[in-house]
């Protein structure tokens, strides 16, 4: 991109009138690449003055938010990679209060407020609790953007109601909308606030041009000089340049490499040797290949030629390797990172010599119930590894979960993949409502909403059907629903009979996995897995479905019968 996300910064702190500063504050702003994946950081804290500790817990708070959330895994979102940090560091406090000599006087204790702000890409989002607050200058009008967790007993008397370290567990506000070019932030403790009015603070600010440290040092001077008996921080940050977000300009980079042509047996390409070609489609080419450095067999993927045009394909096809990088798992396909310089557009995975489930499933048209559920929980497994980097795979089928010579169960394939950290980026580019086979997608995508963890139980729970049964719950009725009413309607074709071969707590597992609207669903995968080989009570004492459900053509049939004799009757008379 030609512009990164840059802002000019100024800070002040001094502990004023008081002895110690109990006042904490800093700002990060990474290089490439986390400039881009993560953002850029800002923090500030507050100590209470009852405390003799409160400093510790501000300078750990923003210590720690600052260097923990740039550790969290690119994958994950804004929200969730700085609740977790926040979460973490409000667990420590409080451990460290409930240790020490305060265990019973939590506001003597490591105690302090917190506001945080990350701006990633054109977006910023506040993780706040306490009284410390911030404000947005825009258009000569300041607004605060954080409310006050205080609790108010009288006109001169108020309570902290909610911070760091005052509980085991804490609350954030969280909030996020779009930054605009020239926005400006301020980031302030009480001590300036309360002393310091809104006319005030946007005259200091034009007064001092782009001199951002003597903006800020004036603003605390000010509250000093208006009897502020408190510690004065006071952070600036104005942003000067957002990310372009020209769709030209990112396609540019997308096929700054050429294509590769229709490679053939033997063929030397980009230090590979090409052995044969596994598969082609209109999208993509896929080859078996050894790498002539390593003499490792390897499998290479190329786009097609005739989708050079289509740019959000061509992003979907670059995140492929970088999805594959970050997850690591025994049941995931995994992909080589690159050391050597690429010369096309392909990307690297490594070459599981198996069968598909597909191929499996012709094989074995009868397994046992025990092979699906070992296979299953292979499949979950890789399917965990994805949840918890913040992803969802979208795409799950019998085509894309390889089993090796070994019987190890691989998922491949990650072109649907939803990362919530790269959501985050909002990059503009066409965002098409992505599906997968239609007989295996959830009911969501069918009315145009996102990907969940929940998408993918749901069509783990078709494929567990499929190779119990060789049919799907629902027919190929559900890729016509694309209304929730006509979702309502749809009846899942019970898999218990007579004969016993799955036990009515298993259907019934498959049931709720299978439910169309995902709050029916389970909401952990390892829930529905644990029920799979556990028998859940509830379902173990269910009377079998009746007999519409376990089969509707002998309930047809029959109706039909009484139908024509009471005709024949009928007519006879």
């Amino acid at each position: 991109m030609q512009n990164q996300l840059k802002i000019s910064i100024g800070q002040y702190s001094d502990k004023g009138r008081k002895e110690t500063n109990q006042d904490f504050h800093d700002i990060h702003i990474p290089k490439e690449p986390q400039l881009t994946t993560k953002g850029i950081a800002i923090a500030l804290a507050d100590g209470i003055s009852s405390s003799d500790v409160s400093q510790i817990a501000s300078k750990t708070s923003v210590t720690s938010f600052l260097l923990d959330y740039f550790s969290t895994p690119e994958s994950w979102s804004v929200k969730k990679s700085a609740e977790r940090v926040v979460n973490s560091v409000n667990s420590w406090l409080y451990s460290q209060s409930k240790e020490g000599q305060y265990h019973y006087d939590k506001d003597r204790g490591y105690v302090c407020t917190f506001s945080a702000m990350v701006i990633k890409s054109t977006t910023a989002h506040i993780f706040h609790a306490g009284d410390t607050r911030i404000y947005r200058l825009r258009e000569k009008k300041l607004e605060q953007l954080t409310e006050d967790h205080r609790l108010w007993v009288s006109r001169e008397k108020s309570y902290l109601s909610r911070a760091l370290g005052m509980d085991s567990l804490v609350t954030t506000d969280y909030e996020s909308f779009q930054v605009e070019k020239e926005d400006l932030f301020l980031f302030m403790t009480d001590g300036i606030y309360e002393f310091v009015s809104a006319d005030s603070m946007i005259y200091i600010i034009e007064q001092n041009g782009n001199d951002f440290d003597a903006m800020a040092k004036a603003i605390a001077e000010k509250a000093y000089d208006a009897g502020s008996d408190d510690n004065l921080t006071v952070q600036i940050v104005r942003v000067d340049t957002l990310p372009n977000k020209d769709v030209d300009e990112i396609h540019k980079q997308l096929t700054e490499k050429p294509f590769a042509p229709i490679l053939d047996a033997r063929m030397k390409f980009d230090g590979y040797t090409i052995v044969r070609e596994l598969s082609a489609s209109s999208r993509s080419h896929v080859y078996l290949a050894v790498d002539d450095e390593t003499n490792t067999s390897v499998v290479l993927k190329t786009p097609s030629i005739d989708l050079q045009d289509d740019k959000a394909f061509l992003e979907r096809f670059l995140m492929e390797e970088w999805i594959a990088i970050r997850i690591n798992s025994a049941h995931v396909a995994k992909s080589y990172l690159q050391t050597r310089k690429r010369n096309y557009l392909y990307n690297v995975t490594e070459f599981i010599e198996g069968q598909t489930l597909t191929q499996w499933m012709i094989d074995n048209p009868a397994p046992s119930l025990e092979m699906v559920r070992e296979m299953t929980e292979q499949i979950a497994r890789g399917i965990q590894a994805f949840h918890r980097q913040e992803m969802v795979h979208q795409d799950l089928r019998p085509e894309n979960i390889l089993i090796d010579t070994t019987g190890t169960v691989k998922i491949i394939d990650f072109g649907s993949t939803r990362v919530e950290g790269i959501v985050d980026i909002n990059t503009r580019l066409e965002q098409e409502n992505l599906l997968g086979t239609a007989l295996y997608s959830a009911p969501e995508y069918f009315l145009g909403k996102v990907g969940t963890p929940g998408s993918d139980i749901f069509s783990l729970a078709i494929i567990i059907y499929q190779m119990l049964s060789g049919k799907f719950p629902y027919g190929v009725q559900l890729a016509r629903c694309t209304t929730k009413a006509a979702q309502k309607k749809l009846k899942y074709a019970s898999l218990y009979s007579d004969d016993g071969n799955i036990p009515i707590w298993i259907d019934e597992t498959l049931r709720k996995a299978l439910q169309p609207d995902p709050n029916d669903r389970y909401e952990e995968l390892s829930e529905f897995i644990y029920d799979l080989r556990h028998p859940n009570q509830k379902y173990v004492n269910k009377t079998r479905p009746p007999l519409y459900e376990r089969n509707p053509v002998v309930i047809w049939k029959s109706i039909s019968f009484v139908l024509a004799v009471v005709i024949v009757v009928l007519l006879s008379n």
